[in-house]
């Protein structure tokens, strides 16, 4: 904390509500409201006699579902003492006496949840889920407008009359009357708080952890980075303190973008208030309302202090997870004088407050350190997120030496093998580590009984897969040459999207036609765009892939889709196509549509590359090279990988480094496949191809890695390693074993010593 500024310590404690504490409402300078999950708004006025505690006045009930946002009503004829408007999940707007503490109106129009109330002189104004606002007046709905691309999570009232939204597009919009004025960008997530920043400008929350504050013309003034999680909320003070409240569970205190102070709490913080003398206010999610000072006259007792300490204390050790894996029921370093039972047994052990790894050294007869891992899930009904997509795990691993923490990602229905290898491929790590981070994966996710299926193949090695507590096969090892890369084993595919990204660009298009007299008929509705929302929905929930099913009405939308729309808004529809091949019932509908008269992916493959643009080529080459997961279309990639492969030629000399890498991962796979199938010709075709990349110029070291291996694999499992050799591979091999990436020049040696063999 900044040695200028006092420490905020607890006040008081509100206890009351009976779930998460959603919302605050400053209401005047005597008392508070605030809302909860458990569908209630709670009135809460200083105690006269200490000057330091609030106590509940009165329970306002009315909503049916969990309450979020409020306003606060200033005394009137009306309302002598003050009102409140609620807004809740139940599509409701609610004006509250708070003199006699009932419900005065109910105001129902919105077709979503509210996320947003306040008042413009005597009229509210909500905001919803439903992408409306809506201005009321005297109880009556007066006017509604469309504000955004997607929900409105947020609104505000200026002093000077204006309004501002925060919307899951990421964006910030600043009205006069119905008229946006300007569009804030920088966002990389949706915009969830906002605030004014008293005679500067905006203050505003978004779920990228950042908070920002803007001139009122658009520019960023600050940017203020230190939360590790969402930011649902953030409010302003005129002696310019910022306060924001967090999933990280702290409350950060700001001053000129600077954090000099965060709070920690025993759950996440969905709200924050500055009062008028400087104290916050902050709703949890485990139902407590809390107010900090830095008055000293006003601090909680000691006791109280030492007992929120020590619940703090005791909330982080049993929050802690590691895998899924409670912490505190974790070994501790003790658990290392045994030794291992085989060589690369992991071992997670606690050493304060953190889990750490361990990996079974058999040759040195030792523990050997793998990392740190510093968090996992802390609920398992939350889902992590990790670049924008949800996983059942995201362990953050410190492979120490300096290096930045590195993200693990994980979903217990996935390959443990083929995480590994993407894994180490990605961060750039040593290949001989799959095994360690397969048995720490197992472990960790609480699979050690995983039925793996015997016939599988280690990626690259070729290695049978190791299963713990089972001997390795050193009959085999000792029986081949041991490569380090080749032959490669199994398909890879390209399973990552940003999918709010994808909804935003689709409907961001359908806008744009909706706007173009000229194309408005290739325009879709309301009812069309919400589908497309919907199939989004389901192809976020991997955990959910088993038994989510995709309608007939999906799949004809997004072929329309791809059908009638312009070339150049293709790109975002043939992503969730690429995605859609990823889930079980999507691969088997589309399969329907494959090898017939109007093949979509033989149009969709001459459509992109007859006129091609960069962004389409990149997903189309995606979508093929995805197709390769499932068996059901091998025979069909087989029967035309000539179309296929000449189509997509050109890429091996694209400039585009997305574009060489998703041609040579086609490439890789097409290698596996008609290595299994013994397709010389087949085979022939790839290699040239692969040798086209591997000797072009600028070239990206993961896709010359990818064009290596595809080589090596042809050679020494397939029927063309003479064709090979007389193509020069000797030179190919020697360049790339010269290389300083310390995987090309290993794949190097690896087809150098093929080539030796003889």
């Amino acid at each position: 904390m900044d040695v200028d500024f006092p420490e905020y310590k607890l006040r008081c404690q509100l206890h009351g509500h009976e779930d998460d504490a959603r919302g605050i409402c400053i209401c005047g300078n005597t008392s508070i409201a605030t809302s909860s999950r458990d569908g209630t708004i709670r009135h809460w006025t200083l105690d006269q006699e200490n000057n330091r505690d609030f106590s509940m006045s009165k329970i306002l009930v009315g909503h049916t579902g969990f309450v979020g946002p409020l306003a606060w009503i200033t005394p009137n004829d009306e309302f002598p003492e003050g009102g409140v408007v609620s807004g809740g999940m139940d599509k409701l707007v609610l004006v509250w006496n708070l003199a006699t503490g009932e419900k005065v109106n109910t105001l129902k129009g919105h077709k979503g949840q509210v996320t947003g109330v306040t008042l413009d002189g005597s009229d509210i104004v909500s905001a919803s889920v439903d992408r409306t606002l809506r201005r009321w007046t005297k109880g009556q709905l007066v006017d509604s407008w469309e504000a955004h691309d997607s929900a409105v999570q947020a609104i505000l009232k200026l002093p000077s009359g204006e309004l501002v939204t925060g919307s899951s597009d990421w964006t910030l919009k600043f009205w006069k009357g119905k008229t946006c004025v300007h569009t804030f960008k920088g966002h990389t997530d949706t915009v969830r708080g906002l605030a004014v920043m008293p005679n500067m400008g905006i203050v505003s929350a978004s779920h990228d952890g950042l908070v920002r504050l803007w001139s009122l013309d658009g520019e960023v003034l600050l940017e203020m980075v230190g939360h590790t999680n969402i930011v649902y909320s953030v409010h302003a003070h005129e002696n310019g303190l910022i306060v924001s409240g967090s999933e990280d569970c702290s409350a950060k205190i700001w001053k000129d973008g600077v954090c000099i102070q965060s709070i920690e709490h025993p759950g996440c913080v969905w709200d924050v208030k500055l009062l008028g003398n400087g104290d916050i206010v902050t709703a949890c999610s485990d139902g407590i309302v809390r107010v900090w000072t830095v008055h000293q006259d006003k601090l909680a007792d000691t006791t109280e202090l030492e007992t929120y300490a020590s619940q703090i204390s005791q909330y982080k050790i049993s929050r802690k997870r590691v895998g899924g894996l409670k912490l505190e029921e974790l070994p501790g370093l003790e658990a290392l004088q045994s030794p291992g039972t085989q060589d690369g047994q992991t071992k997670v052990v606690r050493v304060g407050e953190n889990g750490v790894a361990y990996s079974w050294n058999l040759k040195d007869f030792k523990w050997d350190k793998i990392g740190e891992v510093v968090d996992g899930p802390v609920d398992s009904m939350k889902r992590s997120i990790h670049d924008g997509i949800q996983y059942d795990y995201v362990f953050d691993v410190d492979i120490g030496d300096g290096e930045p923490v590195r993200k693990l990602p994980y979903n217990r229905s996935d390959n443990p093998y083929d995480t590994a290898e993407k894994w180490l491929m990605k961060e750039n790590l040593p290949l001989s580590y799959r095994e360690q981070v397969v048995a720490f994966i197992m472990q960790n996710t609480g699979q050690k009984n995983i039925d793996l299926n015997p016939s599988f193949r280690d990626p690259y090695t070729g290695s049978s897969a190791y299963v713990p507590g089972q001997p390795s096969n050193s009959s085999a090892s000792a029986s081949k040459p041991k490569f380090k890369h080749i032959p490669k084993k199994g398909m890879l595919v390209f399973d990552a999207a940003q999918f709010d990204g994808i909804l935003k660009k689709i409907l961001e298009f359908n806008k744009t036609l909706l706007s173009d007299s000229e194309r408005h008929h290739l325009s879709f509705t309301e009812v069309d765009t919400s589908r497309v929302s919907a199939i989004i929905t389901v192809l976020k929930d991997t955990s959910h892939y088993h038994c989510s099913k995709f309608s007939d009405i999906d799949l004809t939308l997004v072929l329309k889709m791809l059908t009638i729309w312009p070339n150049e808004m293709l790109f975002p529809v043939i992503d969730v196509l690429r995605m859609m091949i990823l889930h079980p019932d999507g691969a088997t509908v589309l399969l329907k549509h494959v090898d017939v008269e109007n093949d979509i992916f033989l149009g969709l493959i001459k459509r992109v590359t007859e006129n091609p643009l960069p962004a389409n080529v990149l997903t189309c080459i995606r979508i093929v090279t995805n197709l390769f997961k499932s068996s059901s279309y091998h025979g069909w990639l087989q029967k035309h990988r000539g179309e296929i492969l000449d189509a997509f030629s050109n890429c091996s000399s694209s400039s585009n480094k997305n574009i060489q890498l998703s041609y040579s991962t086609l490439i890789l796979n097409y290698a596996v496949l008609l290595i299994e199938k013994k397709d010389e010709e087949g085979q022939s075709q790839v290699l040239s191809a692969a040798l086209e990349i591997a000797e072009g110029e600028s070239l990206g070291s993961d896709s010359e890695f990818r064009a290596l291996v595809t080589i090596g694999s042809l050679m020494v499992e397939g029927l063309v390693r003479k064709i090979a050799l007389d193509f020069d591979v000797d030179s190919i091999a020697q360049t790339a074993k010269a290389s300083k990436d310390e995987k090309i020049s290993e794949v190097g040696a690896d087809i150098e010593l093929i080539i030796k063999q003889g």
